[in-house]
């Protein structure tokens, strides 16, 4: 990596000379301090930027509306990708969900749908995600606990029984084995009759961060990096409307990263990506177009509003000025938005929907492409049909009755949101600066930096937590008399007996002579220089299961062992 930073981007302003303000400062404001004292000497936001008692067009000194904010749908798209934004369209409404099995998951889905939901989004449980069947002794007591157990084309099949793939738009977050669950989607879809032109969806496909901040990887980082752009290369020939990737900064700011180091990460590890894929001989706009971003969305409304807009500006600019895009689609930074997680509460969990409202209100202010909220019970367990309503209500009054996605980014030209925006940036490429200088993201990465940084970041948080300077409602303070706990979403124990039945089952009527010869190919273009998605496609078609195709990857690459040296 090198510095991409524009020579125009935002610099820092003078505030010498600001009679009006220092003015102020010495008289009304003072006379207010004396008989009213400031809750604390310094503000300061997630990122440790220092939040200052007041902004006016000082701070902006220097600032260029038309280079730096642009008007919605051009360049460099800080006030959004699209020129009308939700006046034409609102985000696509996604709630994540996967337990059990996929007969279960698929009952959620279709609730989900009737009751307004626009789009699906899978949750993979820990075997799938690992690259085991459900029948497998590491997946033993895990089948269908955080997610649905997918192992074959059977399950992919029953998981969308009577939800027409051509019309519907899926994300999966799936990592590690994300090529072997997009040929099975393709083949499931194939099945239905759809053609490939019209699937449409996302895959995480984001290996990278699962080596920083999440762990579900299986092999090494640089064959798993040639998997990702495998799926770039293939969906770039045969599946026009699919994202190849969902480049990650959700699981990272989960894990403690700050919002800059989560906005810095992130863009590091889409600009290792895109090196990736042209070093396989892609051009940037060969690709990039179909690259999506997932960002988290936290309580601290402006913050997380000027590092969406952040990310918009800073991606277009990586995009053309160092990658040399000519493409206006390859420029735009398109994103889903989940609110916290990890901000949710055990203890007085009716407070947990006022969280996710004030996120999911930051989500939409910052103009995202489609978002998930966060139902109130999942400190506690998997979400209730009813909670998982509630959520998916909670988009829609945002959507109809706020008032807030009647014109596109409606809080720019503001003093505090403008200066953040840029504040976030400017920090933004200091740390992208600190990852070039280590070699990149794959050298830092190996070298433990971001992982290290991240868990800095989080001991600092907890530290103020427990102090109780940092306040969490219910937590630390106002802590309510102890409540009824509510019905829970449980897991029928017997789930894991009939996916495994159904497992061996698919392996007791497949053909074993085509199996074979698939798993073979398989295991021949992953030790060549060829394209995997064919053979994985072909291995769907047989009836090899995820296990089967991931342990000849296992085979051919080995498996990642975890080397922390800082």
């Amino acid at each position: 990596m090198t510095d991409e930073r524009d020579p125009g981007s935002p610099q820092p302003a003078s505030r010498g000379g600001d009679q009006v303000r220092e003015a102020w400062r010495a008289g009304t404001r003072a006379r207010a301090l004396k008989s009213a004292p400031e809750r604390r000497e310094r503000f300061e936001t997630s990122s440790a930027i220092e939040i200052a008692d007041v902004y006016t067009a000082v701070d902006l000194a220097g600032f260029d509306p038309e280079q730096e904010l642009g008007l919605p749908g051009e360049y460099p798209y800080t006030r959004g990708v699209q020129p009308t934004m939700y006046r034409s369209r609102f985000w696509t409404m996604r709630q994540y969900a996967g337990f059990a099995t996929a007969a279960e998951t698929n009952e959620r889905f279709r609730y989900l749908l009737g009751q307004g939901q626009t789009g699906l989004s899978v949750a993979f449980d820990l075997p799938t995600q690992m690259g085991y069947d459900s029948d497998a002794p590491q997946a033993e007591g895990e089948v269908g606990r955080v997610g649905v157990p997918i192992s074959s084309l059977a399950d992919m099949e029953v998981l969308f029984r009577d939800i027409p793939l051509g019309e519907v738009s899926t994300s999966m977050t799936i990592n590690a084995t994300a090529p072997i669950l997009l040929a099975l989607y393709v083949v499931a879809a194939e099945r239905q009759g759809v053609e490939r032109a019209a699937v449409s969806g996302t895959t995480q496909n984001d290996i990278l961060k699962e080596y920083i901040a999440r762990g579900t990887w299986i092999y090494p980082p640089r064959p798993s990096m040639r998997l990702v752009t495998d799926v770039f290369e293939f969906c770039a020939r045969e599946l026009p409307r699919w994202n190849t990737i969902s480049i990650s900064g959700y699981h990272m700011r989960e894990a403690g990263a700050t919002a800059v180091q989560e906005l810095a990460y992130t863009l590091a590890d889409a600009i290792a990506y895109c090196e990736a894929a042209m070093d396989r001989g892609l051009d940037i706009d060969d690709f990039a177009g179909r690259l999506s971003f997932f960002f988290a969305a936290w309580s601290e409304l402006f913050e997380e509003v000027a590092k969406f807009r952040a990310a918009r500006r800073m991606w277009a600019r990586i995009v053309r000025d160092r990658f040399g895009s000519t493409n206006p689609r390859s420029q735009v930074c398109r994103f889903h938005v989940q609110t916290a997680g990890s901000s949710l509460t055990a203890r007085s969990i009716d407070n947990n929907v006022v969280r996710t409202t004030v996120q999911a209100l930051a989500a939409v202010l910052g103009g995202a492409q489609s978002l998930h909220t966060n139902s109130r019970d999942e400190a506690l367990a998997l979400p209730t049909a009813e909670a998982a309503r509630l959520a998916l209500r909670t988009q829609q009054i945002l959507a109809h009755e706020s008032g807030v996605t009647e014109t596109p980014d409606p809080l720019a030209g503001s003093y505090y949101v403008e200066t953040l925006t840029n504040e976030l940036e400017r920090a933004a490429w200091a740390e992208l600066e600190e990852i070039a200088a280590l070699g990149g993201t794959i050298a830092a990465l190996e070298r433990g930096h971001q992982q290290y940084r991240i868990q800095e970041s989080a001991y600092l948080v907890q530290r103020r937590i427990e102090s109780g300077d940092q306040v969490v409602v219910g937590v630390n303070r106002f802590q309510d008399e102890a409540g009824v706990t509510p019905p829970l979403q449980k897991i029928d124990p017997e789930g894991e007996r009939r996916q495994v039945e159904g497992l061996r089952l698919v392996r007791a009527e497949r053909d074993p002579i085509a199996w074979l010869a698939s798993l073979d190919r398989l295991e021949a273009a992953a030790r060549s220089d060829e394209n995997v998605m064919p053979a994985l496609i072909d291995a769907v078609r047989a009836q090899a299961t995820v296990g089967e195709m991931s342990d000849r990857l296992r085979v051919a690459w080995g498996e990642h062992r975890e080397l922390i040296t800082v």
